[in-house]
């Protein structure tokens, strides 16, 4: 019994020890129709966590543990150092998502979040990972793609623009390399969806367009993805979403400047879906005011059981 007591335990430890791997599978339903709330629809996955802040912890490890890209964690805690966190408070983890509707594809990229969806079992399921992706000169595009090659170790083709910096028109595989171990090359010059060697970017806006991913988040969905796997790239910061028949809204920050106004935004997608009159507008002014992309329970008869524990706490 002690053995099997130690070897439990030193289970635990190693399990808690790696990284967050894939969320998901979640199931999922998408609304029957556009307009009004469908109460069979399921499009708000995952659950809130909570973390207490110990000696040693940082925002950036404590990210990718639970499967978060930086910013996700980032936003909510923008009044912390990311490197000395106050020891001993509790953090809210923003493990819940509302899914953006797929439009008939296996993989929707949502750059207005930084995160990718990968939907699975006749769309009925749906796995989802953070991602990091271009830079303000070099952004990410929205499109529809497929998936042409699937890449073992790659080799980085380096834009013009740096191979001065490097010496060298193509980096084969290695350390240095910052394609990581496996790639899903897209219909789409030679960008696609990779691995990192530098997983602090993860969550950030750090390459020359490409999607790049926690090593073991693209090790979970490299083997999964066919061969001509439909993928479309979209730009939506703001979503809504559904659970139990309750409406729920996401704002994240406009990180390529592409809304005008987030608050017309957002009325006008409210308005669209014939639901302006079944919300609280307090709260839909305050996802917004906030933009910490954390879902919120908008539904303007109260708060469901979801929406009493979202608000992220406070140092002391």
């Amino acid at each position: 019994m002690r053995t099997l007591f130690r070897f439990l335990l030193a289970w635990l430890i190693v399990a808690l020890a790696q990284p967050a791997m894939a969320a998901g599978p979640y199931n999922i339903r998408f609304p029957a129709s556009s307009g009004s709330v469908d109460s069979q629809a399921l499009t708000v996955v995952g659950s809130i966590q909570h973390h207490r802040i110990k000696k040693g912890d940082d925002l950036l490890d404590l990210a990718r543990h639970y499967g978060l890209g930086y910013s996700e964690l980032g936003v909510m805690y923008r009044h912390w150092d990311p490197f000395l966190p106050p020891v001993g408070a509790e953090m809210t983890v923003p493990t819940l998502w509302i899914v953006p509707n797929n439009q008939g594809n296996q993989i929707i990229v949502n750059t207005g979040e930084m995160r990718l969806y990968y939907f699975v079992n006749n769309n009925t399921q749906v796995y989802t990972f953070p991602i990091g992706m271009g830079v303000l000169d070099f952004r990410t595009p929205q499109g529809k793609f497929r998936v042409i090659e699937k890449k073992v170790n790659p080799a980085w083709h380096i834009p013009k623009s740096l191979q001065a910096k490097y010496g060298m028109a193509v980096m084969p595989p290695g350390g240095e390399n910052p394609m990581g171990d496996f790639k899903l090359t897209l219909s789409w010059g030679d960008y696609g969806i990779h691995g990192t060697a530098m997983p602090l970017g993860v969550g950030r806006l750090v390459s020359h367009g490409c999607t790049r991913m926690y090593p073991e988040h693209i090790k979970k969905l490299f083997p999964m993805v066919p061969v001509g796997a439909s993928v479309e790239y979209v730009y939506e910061p703001a979503k809504i979403g559904f659970r139990q028949g309750r409406i729920y809204l996401s704002v994240h920050e406009d990180v390529y400047f592409k809304i005008r106004s987030m608050i017309l935004h957002v009325l006008t997608m409210l308005e669209q879906r014939s639901l302006a009159d079944q919300v609280n507008m307090r709260k839909v002014m305050q996802a917004v005011e906030e933009q910490n992309g954390l879902p919120v329970d908008i539904t303007r008869t109260g708060s469901g059981a979801d929406g009493l524990a979202m608000n992220p706490s406070a140092p002391n």
